[in-house]
């Protein structure tokens, strides 16, 4: 069990008792597919299950049209079709809708969007005139390509929920940061919100780690991926602060947050988040060397050269496996995470 300093993928167990594996196993209407996104999770997610993901055929024509056939039976099946919506965006968000469509095709009874990281998620409200609202286009298409539930994971913003008339499962990467966190045994925790729209994500996780204090960064945005970091609200000096956020992208915000709460005493700084976007010019920011650890997990594939010394890898498949058998066999997802 290694971090990226190995290059490997740290795992933990489930949150409660591992499911009857041969009882899945034999159900056979129960079925998994895997888009191109993330491959390697949802194989992890298929272990779990105890079961294969499902035959696939995906290729594209020369024009770059995509094609997508189911090679099995799912009529009357429970289908769950895993993938995050990641860089490249668009191609992946329209590999899914044709997984659903050819789902849907084949008399699937239940079709299950599985979305580690549900792309556009920023774009949930217009900020200024003219502008789309391309979260709720998601949800839209999603919908009408015939899925019946989806299931995603740290949503940017909780509202698009509610952009989905169709069930919608919101799970959370937070215990498996927790648990990781728990084992290092941190002390003179302060957990830090790089924005005032963090803050309930935040004192979640500060509770969580008992009733740890609880920091503000005051933050303004000029511009898209451009954001001016002010000052802290709340005493981290001597402290080890945790930055918590739902996703690393540029890493422009989080690195800048760290840069001032070293330079308001804290002692050590760790970065958590739930999705590793990494934009360029992410990594040369995160490894800097302000950061102790920037913790992630695996919702998103890391690219080999996004791979840097302060860097730790966690695993949500066991997490996600755990909701799919929930949500399979009718019982409560929202245990989980009481």
């Amino acid at each position: 069990m290694q971090n990226l300093r190995g290059n490997s993928v740290i795992h933990f167990p489930a949150l409660t008792p591992q499911p009857a594996l041969p009882h899945i196993a034999d159900d056979n209407r129960l079925r998994l597919f895997s888009g191109s996104a993330n491959v390697a999770l949802s194989q992890e997610v298929a272990r779990y299950l105890g079961m294969d993901l499902g035959p696939m055929v995906r290729k594209r024509f020369a024009d770059g049209e995509l094609y997508i056939q189911i090679q099995e039976s799912i009529r009357g099946c429970d289908v769950y079709l895993i993938q995050p919506t990641c860089n490249p965006v668009n191609d992946h968000l329209m590999e899914l809708l044709i997984m659903i469509d050819a789902c849907r095709r084949a008399s699937a009874r239940q079709i299950t969007a599985v979305l580690p990281y549900y792309g556009y998620a920023r774009a949930d409200r217009k900020t200024a005139g003219r502008e789309s609202i391309t979260a709720k286009l998601v949800a839209n298409l999603i919908t009408e390509a015939g899925a019946n539930r989806v299931l995603a994971m740290d949503l940017h913003a909780a509202q698009i929920q509610g952009y989905f008339d169709i069930p919608f499962d919101h799970v959370y990467g937070s215990p498996v940061i927790l648990n990781y966190l728990s084992r290092k045994g941190l002390s003179d925790l302060v957990v830090v919100s790089p924005d005032v729209g963090g803050v309930a994500r935040a004192r979640a996780f500060a509770k969580k780690l008992g009733d740890a204090p609880l920091a503000i960064i005051d933050k303004r945005r000029q511009a898209h991926n451009v954001a001016e970091v002010l000052n802290v609200i709340g005493d981290v000096a001597g402290k080890t602060a945790v930055l918590v956020d739902d996703m690393i992208d540029t890493g422009g915000t989080i690195a800048a947050a760290a840069q001032l709460l070293r330079k308001e005493g804290a002692r050590q700084v760790y970065a958590c988040a739930t999705h590793a976007v990494l934009s360029y010019p992410a990594v040369e920011r995160l490894s800097s060397g302000v950061f102790e650890e920037v913790i992630v997990t695996n919702t998103i594939p890391v690219r080999e050269d996004n791979h840097f010394p302060q860097l730790t890898l966690l695993s949500v498949a066991n997490l996600l496996g755990e909701t799919i058998w929930r949500i399979h066999e009718d019982t409560s997802v929202s245990s989980m995470f009481r």
